[in-house]
């Protein structure tokens, strides 16, 4: 459904589907949520991280053809490219649409794979914010995984957002605890990132500015830019700049 197609605001939406769905678990949200006429034409952004599995597994179940939108930035760990190829084959997903930078823009912004070393919001700006803005351009929704726990930016997190006035953000694990992901991921025999073995429990990029390992019983985000007051990528970034979170 077109954006102008709607009668009602975004914001005015987003008033309706919390209130309706307020209630709900996470599977029902997710699946009223892609067949609701109040949200459009939806799809899901996964990075395909740490925690990514159950929410890709709870779309299987739904629709395996819900468009999967993910972001290479041609600076993921080899790992995360692997187990994209195969979760989306376990799970028999149909539609993953792997997004990444243009040539042209890498090659004006940064020629030399550097410019994390320099200015790590401009990267997460040229490798994931603008390629995922134009994958999302002809959709009215967009799903996410992010949850209250994971950071103090979260703890309000609501069921649907409202993203500028222009389009709707679905968050339908905003009330889980990281228990409830590993019972998930252990009770439907998901298969595990790589590398949370390997003590990264937040997976972004592979250069040390963005992800590092982690101590046992730290707090998992310590590990995404760590010794810098930045805590997003900047894909999740409302009006003038204010943060929204991060997938």
């Amino acid at each position: 459904m077109p954006f102008e197609a709607f009668q009602n605001s975004v914001a005015d939406r987003v008033s309706d589907l919390n209130h309706q769905y307020r209630h709900h678990a996470a599977i029902p949200v997710l699946s009223h949520a892609l067949n609701d006429p109040l949200v459009g034409q939806v799809a899901m952004v996964s990075s395909f991280g740490a925690e990514s599995v159950v929410l890709l597994h709870m779309i299987s179940i739904i629709d395996r053809t819900t468009p999967v939108v993910f972001i290479d930035t041609e600076m993921l760990f080899p790992e995360t490219l692997s187990y994209q190829i195969q979760v989306a084959k376990t799970l028999g997903l149909t539609d993953v649409r792997r997004i990444s930078p243009t040539a042209n823009d890498v090659q004006r912004v940064d020629p030399f794979g550097r410019l994390h070393l320099a200015d790590t919001a401009a990267c997460c700006d040229l490798r994931k914010a603008r390629p995922l803005q134009e994958a999302l351009s002809g959709f009215d929704a967009w799903i996410t995984g992010r949850k209250r726990f994971q950071s103090g930016t979260r703890q309000t997190l609501d069921l649907f957002e409202n993203e500028n006035d222009h389009r709707i953000k679905i968050n339908p694990l905003a009330h889980w605890r990281r228990e409830d992901l590993q019972d998930y991921i252990i009770n439907n025999r998901l298969p595990h990132h790589p590398l949370v073995a390997q003590g990264y429990p937040s997976i972004g990029c592979s250069p040390t500015t963005c992800t590092t390992k982690v101590a046992d019983g730290a707090d998992p985000r310590t590990g995404r830019w760590a010794g810098s007051e930045k805590t997003e990528c900047g894909i999740h970034f409302g009006k003038n700049g204010a943060t929204q979170e991060e997938i």
